[in-house]
């Protein structure tokens, strides 16, 4: 069995720019939101506080998922430490769903049972105007990145985001796209008081940024589960591994082929192959050798392969 590794993390420093840049506006937006809330007795503001406040914990965890997953291998975890950026950003998507969308929505219901009388909204409408400005910026930022990888990569951008091991950026992206929608709801719900007298608009609001923020922690959540479970390559990038390997003379068959996404810079490759009966070890070796040069050329990505010698079904043993 032949192994290679290395670490790749060029689009670490990136991803914690864009994940800076969302944390630093969240947390002046969520102040400011909150101040606005209680002047104005909007439902939908203290919504948007809600929402801002676990969009900035969401990315101080992001920033943490960084830091730690960036730790080299060592002898206690000889696969890196990957992975664990995924525990964090679950954990993420855990605090939008109970900071943001809990409280969104038990906010809408107790204005729609309790009422509310709406008070001066010109203060909220001057924090919506500054935080969907900011908010743009920190979304503008996020799709500059995604869409470079995407680009990086070939691969359309909508499904580079559904796909992406990057978590941190699809949460900025996906965050900060809620965010503005959830900021034009609000302004509509201050709106709609304002010209009815009625808080009814101002709850409903909050219901809506509630679903919306369910919505988002729903499809953060299911990513990184499906990170952390494991997931491999995707079935072209496996065929075309499959394809190199059988590039080698000595090589008969690729037996059976486990890839394992490992960080958005790092996957693993292992493979059971079949050689040529009268190959020498020392042609096996070095057609090992070369099988994975010609892997890691192909996908800089790989950061390990392993490779196992194995009889293919016709070279088995008699009895």
């Amino acid at each position: 069995m032949t192994e290679t590794h290395a670490h790749d993390d060029d689009g670490g420093g990136e991803s914690t720019f864009t994940v800076i840049v969302a944390a630093v506006a969240n947390l002046g937006i969520a102040v400011a939101k909150a101040v606005a809330g209680v002047i104005s007795g909007s439902s939908a503001m203290l919504s948007e506080a809600a929402h801002s406040v676990a969009d900035t914990v969401t990315e101080l965890l992001l920033l943490t998922a960084l830091k730690r997953s960036g730790k080299p291998a060592d002898e206690e975890h000889p696969l890196g430490y990957g992975p664990e950026r995924y525990i964090w950003a679950m954990l993420a998507a855990f605090a939008t769903f109970v900071g943001g969308a809990v409280f969104s929505l038990y906010d809408g219901v107790h204005t729609l049972a309790v009422g509310e009388e709406p008070g001066d909204p010109l203060t909220s409408y001057v924090v919506l105007a500054v935080a969907f400005v900011l908010e743009g910026y920190s979304l503008r930022t996020g799709l500059k990145q995604a869409r470079g990888a995407a680009a990086r990569v070939k691969a359309p951008f909508k499904r580079y985001l559904r796909y992406t091991p990057d978590t941190a950026v699809k949460a900025v992206v996906l965050e900060d796209s809620a965010a503005l929608v959830g900021l034009v709801l609000a302004a509509g719900g201050l709106l709609g008081g304002q010209l009815t007298g009625s808080g009814v608009w101002d709850g409903l609001a909050s219901l809506l940024i509630g679903v919306l923020l369910l919505y988002v922690a729903w499809v953060l959540g299911r990513s990184n589960a499906e990170l952390l479970i494991g997931r491999p390559l995707p079935r072209s990038a496996r065929e075309r591994i499959r394809a190199e390997l059988l590039e080698s003379e000595h090589i008969v068959a690729v037996l059976e082929l486990t890839t394992l996404v490992q960080g958005p810079d790092e996957a693993l490759v292992a493979a059971k192959v079949d050689f040529r009966d009268v190959s020498t070890a020392a042609e096996i070796e070095w057609a090992c050798e070369r099988a994975e040069q010609r892997l890691r050329a192909a996908f800089p990505a790989i950061g390990r392969v392993y490779l196992d010698p194995t009889p293919g079904p016709l070279n088995s043993p008699g009895p």
